[in-house]
């Protein structure tokens, strides 16, 4: 299926002319295949190393990709032909426009094509970058993750909800910064509740600010990462950054802020009320959170399951919703992350069909239990 000669060439004989890019050239034009004529320019780098960019292609869609200097063929099923040629046709744009393509850059498109088979490469690879000024370039590496950041540019509250590893605090944290940097607001806050997960670490030694270091860490290191170590220690000494505990927020406006509240699946219901109201005038609140990893005591609500039923029609208030499809880590992750989303349906699908059966098909006890028998 891969690396197909012309007849007659030996294996280890590079052929002219593309040998010196493509050493292992496909030369093998099927006459059902789509046909694609792609700009020499950056023609390399949208190939990859030994073709492994178009084996890449091949893998994702079950398609066969064949090429003779700049004209390529796409052939299999006709579906997954179409979106693998339209994807070499937006990436051949994007060459013509400047953009140099790299493996990650296919691979989000590739996922991309596959879940929102409709979206536009070519708008979401040249609209995507966060913030010129930040210390690295963040963008975003998918449909869901570049809905996220066109929401907090429009609406002044926004909710991501979804599980570990999609992006949620790192892309709010590289809009924060980028708006700070863009002088459109004067501070970020940055904050989330001091919970544990579900153990008790006891007194914690130091002063204050060494007691809540341990939970608002991955802040820190989000920015260490998007603006750099010694900025944020500048902007942290002059209170540009300010990273606190939720419970520091009480009886505060914040004015010309862009305020993060993390983990927000462990605030209760008066915390969330009271996180919300302390917008002031020319500030954005985002409010990241996973519902499955809530570790509030038992008998609490979530302040962020019940914002997402009291909130949910209100006018600039928006919720973006992550799944599994969304997480940007290890591939494991995701899979352990699907895993755990089937086996919580199949729990609350269980619970439901039992207080059904209780409910309306039980033994006329009252509470769905199975009578005791007589004597016992």
């Amino acid at each position: 299926m891969f690396c197909l000669r012309s007849q007659g060439e030996e294996p280890s004989r590079e052929r002219r002319g593309t040998a010196k890019i493509f050493p292992e050239a496909r030369t093998h034009i099927r006459p059902d295949s789509i046909p694609l004529t792609l700009p020499a320019a950056g023609l390399g780098a949208l190939f990859g190393v030994h073709d492994e960019n178009l084996r890449l292609l091949e893998d994702a869609f079950g398609v066969e990709i064949a090429a003779r200097g700049r004209e390529v063929s796409v052939s299999g099923d006709p579906e997954s032909t179409a979106l693998a040629a339209r994807l070499l046709s937006e990436f051949s744009k994007l060459i013509e426009r400047g953009y140099t393509p790299k493996k990650p850059d296919l691979e989000a498109a590739i996922r991309i094509l596959k879940e929102e088979p409709s979206t536009s490469l070519v708008d979401f690879f040249e609209n995507r970058s966060v913030g010129p000024a930040l210390r690295q370039v963040v963008s975003p590496r998918n449909v869901r993750q570049q809905e996220y950041l066109q929401a907090v540019l429009e609406y002044d509250i926004v909710f991501a909800i979804g599980p570990a590893g999609t992006g949620k605090t790192y892309l709010a944290v590289a809009m924060a910064a980028a708006a700070l940097l863009e002088k459109k607001v004067k501070r970020i806050v940055l904050c989330r509740p001091a919970v544990e997960a579900g153990e008790k670490l006891g007194f914690l030694p130091g002063d204050l600010a060494e007691k809540v270091n341990p939970y608002l860490r991955p802040l820190h290191d989000a920015l260490y990462d998007i603006l750099g170590y010694d900025k944020v220690g500048r902007m942290l000494e002059r209170n540009i950054i300010e990273v606190a505990p939720l419970a520091f927020m009480r009886g505060r406006t914040l004015n010309d802020a862009f305020v993060i509240l993390d983990e927000a699946q462990n605030t209760t219901s008066e915390q969330m009320k009271m996180f919300l109201t302390r917008l002031g005038f020319g500030s954005k609140a985002v409010i990241t959170g996973d519902v499955t990893q809530i570790d509030l005591p038992q008998g609490k609500i979530s302040g962020l399951k019940e914002a997402d039923r009291v909130l949910a029609n209100v006018e600039g208030v928006k919720f973006v919703r992550f799944d599994h499809r969304d997480v940007m880590r290890h591939r494991i992750v995701q899979s352990v992350v699907n895993a755990y989303e089937i086996f919580e349906k199949k729990k609350a699908d269980d619970a439901a069909a039992a207080a059904a059966n209780g409910n309306g098909h039980g033994n006329g006890n009252g509470n769905g239990k199975p009578s005791s028998p007589a004597g016992e």
